[in-house]
């Protein structure tokens, strides 16, 4: 048996382009989803896979339907064939059910492979190159603008004595203990000179 899914991503759109080709094809039960395809919960799509049983394939308008990315739709793929469920794309040459088929799916999951090996391999590339320049990637050092204005003020607030860590923390809207000693590390108070106030 056939199973249509059909997919628009807002409310606003229409689905008849995707209805018509479908019911073209002679599929008779359809599942449709208004949806967005990065969201990883389709709610009629995973009704569909509760209807669907061995033998039976999936008809897609286009392979997009199912998902955004091609690692999506790999895991997808792979899902039905453990289910014994074939996958069937109107406008591309894409059917399971048949080598041909199933090696395009499989020349997919190649590409999408070396994709994230090429992926990763730049991405060490980047971080090796940045150590040797000696940037260790994290958060940059030193203070944000906003703290830099302040940290006189904060300096002198602390050092006075007059006023609790808190309300210091209050007054000038820093979130916590840490930011607060760094911001006085930065200011030029030294840090075995903090002590501890409630």
């Amino acid at each position: 048996m056939e199973v249509g899914y059909a997919r628009v991503s807002t409310q606003e759109q229409n689905l008849d382009l995707q209805l018509d080709a479908l019911n073209k094809a002679g599929v008779k039960k359809i599942f449709t989803d208004k949806v967005s395809g990065a969201k990883s919960q389709k709610p009629q799509l995973e009704e569909l896979l509760k209807y669907a049983r061995k033998g039976d394939t999936i008809v897609v308008w286009r392979l997009d339907r199912l998902g955004r990315t091609t690692v999506q739709l790999i895991q997808f793929v792979e899902e039905l064939q453990k289910l014994g469920i074939s996958l069937k794309s109107l406008t591309e040459p894409i059917d399971t059910s048949t080598a041909t088929g199933t090696l395009v799916v499989q020349i997919f999951c190649v590409l999408a492979e070396h994709e994230r090996n090429v992926l990763r391999e730049r991405t060490r590339a980047g971080l090796n190159s940045a150590r040797i320049r000696g940037r260790t990637g994290g958060r940059p050092k030193g203070l944000s603008p906003k703290y830099e204005k302040i940290k006189d003020l904060v300096k002198n607030a602390y050092e006075s004595k007059g006023s609790t860590t808190a309300e210091i923390m209050q007054a000038f809207k820093i979130p916590s203990r840490g930011t607060l000693y760094r911001i006085l590390e930065t200011a030029g108070v030294e840090v075995t000179s903090f002590v501890k106030r409630k």
